[in-house]
């Protein structure tokens, strides 16, 4: 199973559950998230939701060494994941348990509160493999931390700690590694006792008026994405990555 779900009360876990892969994400994990962010969103019995990790890592993003077929095409596929992730009418929760790179990191943008434990480290990669944003992250870091630390996050494509996240508001609380789950269910218990009409409401008007910029921010990135994507510099990035050594951009 590429995710699992646990419930506790109206409080919902979902894990990723590719530990092997660190929790990278193919075709099929974007569907099986989908699928369990729209059943979640249809059970009244839920009123939270957790999102973590299995194992060592939060998500170390797309997996690029499986990308799927042609016989074997998504149904929701990535778009699909995002849509269910703004769409989504009750508070999500992230578990950050360990290394969160790529959307393992944009997802905090897309979430209502983030839990970090203490040795967790977050990574905006895209630059660094001649890229860009992703999943609406430049409108929602921004949106989060300010234009400057944004720029900083998306533009240098360094390591960030659980400190750092803190303190530029990425992140909510940091948690002792052992305590992140426990921490995260304790809050998401408090938003649980409130009426799920209440929680429903406000997050919405939370997220009205932000959900068509959102959308429009994710199809800009992906085309730009897309556009730079087998590229020179991405190719050297690529080549680099094989080769154990440090991508030469200089020429780029």
């Amino acid at each position: 199973m590429l995710t699992t779900t646990e419930d506790q009360g109206a409080v919902r876990i979902l894990r990723f559950n590719r530990p092997d892969a660190l929790n990278a994400f193919n075709p099929a994990m974007f569907d099986a998230v989908a699928e369990d962010l729209l059943a979640t969103a249809d059970n009244d019995a839920i009123k939270v939701l957790i999102i973590t990790g299995v194992g060592r890592a939060f998500s170390a993003g797309m997996d690029l060494a499986d990308s799927g077929t042609k016989d074997n095409l998504p149904v929701h596929g990535f778009d699909g994941m995002f849509e269910a992730f703004i769409e989504f009418p009750k508070p999500i929760l992230l578990a950050i348990n360990g290394v969160g790179v790529g959307y393992g990191c944009t997802i905090t943008g897309l979430a209502d509160l983030v839990f970090m434990a203490q040795s967790a480290r977050l990574r905006c990669p895209f630059t660094a493999l001649g890229l860009t944003a992703e999943a609406a992250s430049t409108v929602t870091f921004a949106a989060m931390m300010g234009p400057q630390a944004a720029n900083w996050v998306l533009l240098s494509s360094e390591w960030l700690d659980a400190k750092t996240c803190k303190d530029c508001g990425m992140v909510f609380e940091v948690v002792d590694d052992e305590l992140l789950l426990q921490r995260t269910v304790e809050r998401a218990q408090v938003l649980a006792s409130k009426p799920l009409a209440s929680l429903i409401t406000t997050k919405e008007l939370l997220m009205a008026p932000r959900r068509e910029a959102l959308r429009e921010a994710s199809e800009i990135e992906s085309v730009a994405l897309h556009s730079l994507m087998g590229g020179p510099a991405n190719l050297e990035a690529i080549a680099a990555f094989g080769e154990r050594r440090e991508p030469d951009f200089s020429t780029f």
